[in-house]
């Protein structure tokens, strides 16, 4: 299976994360196989679960496993590897595979999921609607919902141009490191570390500054790249570290007349900023 005329996302089912592609051409969703059987086993290694599951389905002739297929997904190093998909009809036989307490709600949600792509075809409206709810459901202030929301804007804008000047997907992750790097001080796996992330979104624990600033690193990267029109990858990572230095400078000054760091380990995760307020008490 190709990966032209498909757009990867991720959904959320509660509060676990499910990678997904939508096939423009086919108008089908399909999904991560590994992230289900994680949710739906809740077993602590759902990659050899699937593997073990993936086996006996085989030898019982299962046509699950034939029509399961594989895409590029990103993965937590934020790379991207071919993992096994399936779509809806395929993931509804997959519930009936895993005995789970959750089966039931998954499949409403599975019904949710399909109905919703329909709706922001035909209102794309509606999609930053339900992006604002679900931050503002999360506890998000309305100020810092906006700026995340112009920053999928302006990130959708930046890939868009990559895409423009030849750069394939798999590389986006190795520019938007140097990018980061550039203006912040930190590829981005080492400003997760610092702010305590594992699997958790970089720009969902950002401040408000700190969101400001990574918007401003891939605006100039984006418009820069439009006047230098670079060809390569090579290329595309010198204008990557231009735009960031344009972030890193306007950072630079503020902390000059601040007098304090933009940078901060504070996220937005409820259990970690607990543990950070009791360790100030202390």
């Amino acid at each position: 299976m190709e990966d032209k005329g498909k757009k990867t996302s991720i959904k959320l089912f509660e509060d676990y994360k499910v990678r997904t592609s939508w096939d423009r051409e086919k108008e089908t969703w399909y999904f991560s196989v590994v992230d289900i059987v994680g949710i739906l086993s809740e077993s602590v290694n759902p990659n050899n679960y699937w593997k073990v599951l993936k086996n006996r389905l085989r030898k019982e002739g299962s046509q699950l496993v034939t029509t399961c297929n594989q895409l590029k997904m990103q993965s937590s190093d934020g790379k991207f590897y071919k993992t096994d998909v399936l779509d809806t009809e395929g993931v509804l036989r997959l519930v009936q595979s895993i005995p789970s307490p959750k089966a039931e709600p998954f499949k409403l949600w599975l019904a949710k999921v399909g109905s919703e792509r329909l709706d922001e075809m035909q209102d794309p409206e509606i999609a930053i609607n339900r992006a604002l709810q679900y931050y503002l459901a999360k506890g998000y202030s309305p100020e810092w919902v906006n700026q995340r929301l112009k920053s999928i804007e302006i990130r959708k804008a930046l890939t868009d141009e990559w895409q423009r000047s030849g750069v394939k997907n798999t590389e986006y992750a190795v520019l938007t490191d140097i990018l980061t790097q550039e203006w912040s001080g930190m590829k981005t796996r080492e400003y997760k570390d610092f702010k305590g992330l594992k699997k958790e979104s970089l720009r969902d624990n950002m401040s408000n500054m700190e969101l400001v600033l990574n918007m401003l690193a891939e605006v100039s990267t984006t418009e820069i790249s439009k006047q230098r029109n670079p060809k390569t990858l090579d290329e595309n990572k010198s204008v990557a570290k231009q735009g960031g230095s344009v972030a890193k400078e306007a950072r630079k000054r503020l902390e000059l007349e601040t007098g304090k760091p933009v940078i901060t380990d504070e996220n937005f995760l409820p259990n970690k900023r607990k543990a950070k307020q009791v360790e100030k008490k202390d």
